[in-house]
This record gives C-alpha cells, sequence and structure tokens, in this order.
C-alpha cells in the first residue's frame, strides 16, 4: 500500500491562488529542499508521520467539499503524491498543487492544476528554479511569484516577458512577502507593501494579478491547520 510523509491535514478556507476565498482540504507533505528566506512552513520540513493513500482518501471523502490543495514543504519530492493525486481527481475532487518552480511538473496528472512558485532573487532559491517546467504550463495551471522588494518584482516582471507567462497559463500572481507583528521568526521576512506593488503593475501594464495571503489577516500567521 502506497503511502506518504504527511505534515499536516486540514479542513479550511483556500487563502491564495484564483481559489482564494473557496472551502477547501488540504494536505501537506513533509519535507522540502529549499530553504527560502521568507518560509512561512519550516514546520513542514521534518514533522509529520508516514499515512497510507488510502487512509488520506478516506479522510478527504469524510468531507463534502470538493477542491483539494496538496502543498508542503515540497510535495513532489515524493513520487507516491502522484498516486494520490490522480486517486482524488477520479473521485471527483478539484485538485490543485502548489510545487515550486524547482521540481519536474511534466509527471502529474493533466487534470491537477499546477500552482508553480518560480523563486525570485529576494528568495535565496532563484538558482533552483527549473524553468523548462515552463513548456509544460497549461491553461488551467497557475504560476506565483512571491516579492520580498522591488528587484524581485523587476526580476518577475522581466520573467513574465521572457517566458510568455500571460499567455502560457491561466493566471500569473504576484504575492508580496507577508509580515505581522509576531513574524520576526521569520527568516529575512519584511513587509513588501501591497499598494506599492500594485503602482507597479499599473505603471506596466503587467498581465498578472495581485495576491495577498487571505488566510493571514483572517488568522494570525502563526496559526497552524488553517
Amino acid at each position: 500500500m502506497a503511502s506518504l510523509l504527511i505534515n499536516e491535514c486540514f479542513h479550511s478556507i483556500q487563502g491564495e491562488s484564483t481559489r482564494a476565498g473557496l472551502p477547501c482540504l488540504f494536505i501537506r507533505l513533509r519535507g522540502c529542499h529549499l530553504r527560502c528566506t521568507y518560509c512561512d512552513t519550516s514546520y513542514a520540513f521534518n514533522e509529520g508521520d508516514r499515512r497510507s493513500i488510502d487512509d488520506l482518501m478516506a479522510w478527504v471523502r469524510s468531507h463534502a467539499t470538493t477542491l483539494v490543495q496538496i502543498t508542503g514543504g515540497e510535495p513532489l519530492l515524493q513520487a507516491p503524491v502522484h498516486e494520490l493525486m490522480t486517486a482524488l481527481a477520479d473521485d471527483g475532487r478539484t485538485v490543485l498543487l502548489e510545487t515550486s518552480g524547482a521540481c519536474d511538473i511534466s509527471p502529474c496528472d493533466e487534470r491537477v492544476i499546477r500552482i508553480v512558485d518560480f523563486k525570485t532573487p529576494g528568495s535565496g532559491e532563484v538558482d533552483r528554479n527549473d524553468w523548462g517546467n515552463v513548456a509544460h504550463l497549461k491553461q488551467t495551471d497557475e504560476v506565483k511569484f512571491v516579492l520580498c522588494d522591488r528587484a524581485d518584482y523587476k526580476w518577475a516582471r522581466d520573467r513574465i516577458a521572457e517566458h510568455d507567462l500571460a499567455s502560457r497559463c491561466g493566471c500569473v500572481l504576484l504575492s508580496p512577502v507577508h509580515a505581522q507583528p509576531g513574524d520576526d521568526h521569520i527568516k529575512g521576512a519584511s513587509e513588501l507593501d501591497p499598494a506599492a506593488v500594485s503602482a507597479w503593475m499599473l505603471e506596466d501594464a503587467l498581465p498578472a494579478r495581485l495576491q495577498l495571503q487571505m488566510h493571514k489577516f483572517i488568522w494570525s500567521p502563526q496559526t497552524r491547520g488553517v
């Protein structure tokens, strides 16, 4: 029986992507090979237990919510995640995959909606991006850039143009790093004013969507399971 290292499973409101605000089931896998400066889920690096795919499917089926997000950590580090995503899609669920741009997305079931988080210079992991993933993007997929500063914005703007991302996927998301009092445990966290990002986007007529992490406004940024 296939199994995965799981950090946590929870039922909450989707805080990101074009589906922000919708009820969603989250399955967070354990482990990540990147160490982004602003990471807010470092607890997922090593915490968690092994669970069978049958057990995870039973948990999903105990909820009426049809939207399911597979996240991490980095979920694509565990090969059986593909079996889980296919099982979820076969079960009639809408499956979102939150993944860094550092892993090959091509093996994913065609029904999976990939949200590819290409790493900006401010993340400290920009050299890990696999730009070969661009060729595998579909119109149902989304691309995300987390921005730490103006330099990150300019870099993302140039990558959007270079790879024609607005045409290759369904939506390009710009997500300013979110920091609130008490966030000093996140290395390198310094809030980037969304109003400034909005102004830059308008000035450049950028074909992208501003994304704020809704769940961090509803609950404390340190709250788990939301």
